[in-house]
């Protein structure tokens, strides 16, 4: 578990269990189980259908709480309060997760009001119901939670494909939360953002077409941010260039925050690699070359995009 983050997005990792099971193709290279995996012997034993969870130490999940009081000092230095990332290592909205455990979860989220909480999910089909019956079971006794306890729930939903975006980012928008997100990582191929279908009971969201899903009617129903990244690790991927162009282009029409967090292991033609390391050398051809994600780096046409939602008090 890092509580200081080498991810280019939160300040904080937190996992409250360990465990998942794939999803998706985003999933096929699961770095989290590769992790499970080297400390279990070579046997991923928190993985898979049926797969017990297995949740953390007592002292683990008394860290949020050191940071939230900290939060005065942070604030001070950062001018923004502190960004949360949970479960990195397993899904928030896991059906295979004990309800009670989500419901402790919540109820930390509640104790400590001066964090920022991501909650990334790859099933957000599940993010609103689960919320929706953990508030119920833990609005007993505690007036004016019930309205107030999104203020620092971030929601995102894992979309690789054009596939994924269409049928999961209507659920992100219906899903409650003081922002809204995607991760696009790994990025598998071109996706376009604009004018995505609505359907069933989606639409009751009532985008007008001549809108895409940075906007509505309210100016409540919009993405509010967007992570795009290649892949890492073996069996990589590569990402084309273009694919993160066009995601940062759109965002940047919409006037939404993107962050481009990384190449991943792949470098090739129309990439810039990172600035602090030795020259890579490319084939001739447009193909790529692995040449690992450090050398890759996390520049995209001369610059690096670090877009955040604005800071919350």
């Amino acid at each position: 578990m890092s509580e200081n983050s080498k991810i280019e997005w939160t300040d904080h990792t937190f996992n409250p269990w360990e465990g998942c099971q794939k999803v998706g193709p985003g999933c096929d290279h699961c770095y989290a189980e590769t992790r499970n995996a080297r400390f279990g012997g070579g046997v991923a034993e928190n993985w898979g259908p049926g797969a017990p969870r297995r949740r953390t130490s007592d002292s683990n999940w008394r860290k949020p709480l050191a940071w939230n009081a900290r939060h005065a000092e942070f604030f001070a230095e950062h001018g923004r309060r502190q960004r949360v990332f949970c479960a990195s290592l397993a899904d928030v909205f896991d059906n295979a997760v004990s309800a009670q455990w989500r419901y402790s979860l919540l109820r930390l989220i509640m104790d400590t009001p001066n964090l920022d909480w991501l909650l990334l999910t790859k099933r957000i089909g599940n993010a609103a119901p689960m919320l929706e019956q953990a508030m119920r079971a833990l609005t007993v006794g505690r007036e004016g939670w019930a309205d107030n306890y999104r203020d620092n729930v971030w929601i995102g939903a894992t979309v690789v494909n054009q596939e994924e975006a269409d049928r999961d980012i209507p659920k992100l928008m219906a899903t409650k939360a003081n922002v809204r997100f995607l991760s696009m990582e790994p990025l598998l191929g071109p996706v376009t953002l604009r004018n995505l279908p609505i359907c069933g009971h989606y639409a009751a969201l009532r985008f007008p077409p001549e809108h895409d899903r940075f906007d509505s009617l309210t100016g409540r129903n919009r993405i509010d941010w967007v992570i795009v990244g290649g892949e890492s690790g073996r069996g990589a991927r590569p990402m084309h260039p273009d694919w993160a162009r066009s995601i940062r282009d759109q965002c940047a029409d919409a006037k939404v925050p993107f962050l481009f967090k990384q190449w991943g292991e792949w470098l090739g033609a129309g990439q810039d690699g990172a600035y602090d390391c030795e020259p890579v050398e490319l084939n001739a051809s447009d193909a790529p070359a692995r040449v690992g994600k450090k050398a890759a780096g996390r520049m995209l046409d001369g610059k690096q995009h670090d877009g955040f939602p604005e800071a919350q008090p």
